[in-house]
């Protein structure tokens, strides 16, 4: 019998780096991709959570910027050459709150549960 897909995983960890990212966007500042990256990069490397490299995380983090974008979390504005990303609070709110709630999930199913790592 086959499995059924998109069910795989039960276990989502909390996303350190969207976490960065609405927190970033949380200060109604806009910011071009390099000098975010520069900013998440560094509050990661405070974290002690920038691992895989800083070419993969670049990656990843631009992926998740662009969820983001899609989300209609963050706003894209593109002049000429110059792409800038702002934060919509309202969707900001929304989504900071359900990564709050899985953080809280996360965190009692780890001191609850010591075999769930």
């Amino acid at each position: 019998m086959a499995k059924a897909s998109g069910k795989s995983f039960s276990r989502r960890a909390p996303d350190i780096i969207t976490e960065e990212l609405v927190a970033a966007f949380g200060s109604k500042n806009s910011y071009e991709f390099k000098p975010l990256f520069d900013l998440i990069f560094a509050n990661l490397r405070a974290r002690n959570a920038a691992s895989g490299g800083e070419e993969m995380l670049r990656l990843r983090a631009y992926e998740k910027l662009q969820s983001l974008v899609d989300r209609g979390a963050v706003k894209k504005t593109i002049t000429g050459v110059v792409k800038r990303y702002k934060g919509v609070s309202a969707p900001l709110l929304v989504l900071n709150g359900e990564m709050e709630q899985l953080r809280r999930e996360w965190s009692q199913r780890t001191v609850g549960d010591p075999v769930a790592v």
